[in-house]
């Protein structure tokens, strides 16, 4: 549901191609699919993104009344303004076109997030997004969600990582009975110059604390991704990730372009 987000310059990608669905029950992750970095929007700027999702191949038909997945295109509008130095606010507008019904606004979601300042030396970057919004019945099962995301990063030289241990909870819908979601998510990546960086992202959804799911029902989803530091303004990310499980899709592309203003 990727800011420094990579933690480059600007960050990441490549023209043309769209991006995929990551299936998750409570949260907007198939429509922004990013691992966050812990730096947030400098103070009065504001940034502004554009992610891009299409499965190839996912789930063919309704299930439970909710769209399927295949041949699904996603569009997701981002607004993240600084307010201080280490506090931020993102808006989001998700919509979909699927095929044969046309494009449909889905919902939105709002997203506070603090960090710990620089000026206290922590050996890591470290911050703390909360996301809460509602998405229509006809593309979630859970039409109201709440996200917990820590976000620990660090750069050591060329080579970048980052890890976000979300947790995810359905405040109304089918799943508002049931606890906790652990859906962590990590980035390794290296710069190969200034301008140019290669990584892998690592996204998941293991189940409900403290009992996880088998294996099989677990969703699995690496993500090759292109980083390009085009300037101090500019983020551009683009990936295509592959499946590892039978619960997860096969197939996925992303691409997110965002500016600062």
């Amino acid at each position: 549901m990727i800011h420094r987000k990579p933690n480059f310059s600007c960050a990441v990608t490549c023209l043309g191609l769209v991006s995929a669905v990551l299936p998750s029950s409570v949260s907007a992750t198939d429509y922004e699919i990013q691992v966050y970095g812990s730096e947030t929007v400098a103070t009065g700027r504001t940034m502004v993104e554009l992610h891009s999702n299409y499965t190839f191949e996912g789930e063919r038909q309704r299930i439970n009344g909710v769209y399927p997945s295949r041949h699904a295109f996603h569009e997701t509008l981002e607004v993240t303004h600084g307010f201080t130095p280490w506090f931020e606010t993102g808006f989001y507008v998700f919509s979909s076109i699927q095929p044969g019904t046309g494009w449909e606004w889905v919902g939105d979601n709002i997203r506070p997030r603090v960090r710990v300042p620089e000026e206290w030396d922590w050996p890591v970057g470290v911050s703390l997004s909360t996301e809460f919004g509602y998405m229509r019945r006809a593309f979630t099962e859970d039409t109201w969600s709440w996200e917990l995301r820590p976000i620990i990063d660090k750069q050591f030289g060329p080579l970048y990582l980052s890890f976000n241990p979300a947790f995810e909870k359905s405040v109304h819908g089918l799943n508002s009975s049931r606890g906790w979601d652990f859906a962590p998510s990590g980035k390794v990546s290296y710069e190969l110059s200034k301008v140019v960086a290669v990584g892998v992202e690592y996204y998941s959804s293991l189940g409900t604390l403290p009992h996880f799911n088998g294996w099989r029902e677990q969703e699995h989803t690496i993500i090759p991704v292109l980083d390009l530091g085009v300037s101090e303004d500019w983020e551009l990310n683009m990936g295509l990730g592959f499946g590892l499980t039978r619960s997860t899709e096969d197939l996925i592309v992303k691409l997110i372009v965002g500016y600062r203003f």
